[in-house]
């Protein structure tokens, strides 16, 4: 059998030869709740989720006059957090003047934060407009802070469409949250 990953090759070569199965499983059970329901949520969660007072179990990070933070429930990477203005509004070029300055400002403290707290080597930022663009809630612009890590992108995502998390949502909220008033 050839590979195209000569490393992986010779992993898989040398778990062979240990008797050691070819295959692992990885278990995410965390996932079935996007599987079975990503295309499912009634309302709003950028409206609805502000409205409710009740931050931690909604996994909001911090609000602002005009934005909030709030962690991504379905993250790429461990710390993506998304930016969004309280006012419902689908289109980046209706936000008001004060919601933008706002939004990208909470985006750097984002920034800030994660660069204390977990030291990636880069970041993605951006706003998805439209399901086309890849938007999972096209009818609320919201801005993506992901942090980006030397290696976090490998095989697993590529070739087996799984995302390996090394910590739990409920974990990085609590560091997040417990920091983030030193980055303001």
């Amino acid at each position: 059998m050839a590979f195209f990953a000569p490393k992986l090759e010779k992993k898989l070569k040398a778990r062979k030869e240990k008797g050691m199965p070819f295959m692992e499983h990885l278990f995410a059970p965390w996932r079935m709740a996007y599987i079975s329901g990503a295309d499912k949520q009634e309302g709003c969660i950028f409206c609805d989720f502000p409205a409710e007072k009740n931050d931690e179990k909604r996994l909001i990070l911090a609000r602002g006059g005009k934005v909030f933070v709030m962690f991504n429930a379905f993250p790429y990477n461990p710390g993506h957090l998304m930016v969004a203005p309280y006012r419902h509004t689908g289109d980046y070029d209706d936000l008001e003047d004060m919601e933008l300055l706002e939004m990208h400002t909470m985006a750097r403290r984002c920034i800030r934060l994660m660069k204390d707290l977990m030291k990636p080597q880069g970041f993605n930022l951006g706003v998805n407009m439209g399901k086309t663009a890849g938007a999972g809630f096209a009818g609320h612009v919201h801005l993506h802070v992901v942090p980006r890590f030397d290696g976090d992108t490998n095989f697993m995502p590529v070739t087996a469409e799984v995302r390996v998390l090394p910590e739990s949502l409920e974990e990085t909220y609590k560091r997040f949250r417990d920091g983030w008033d030193r980055h303001a």
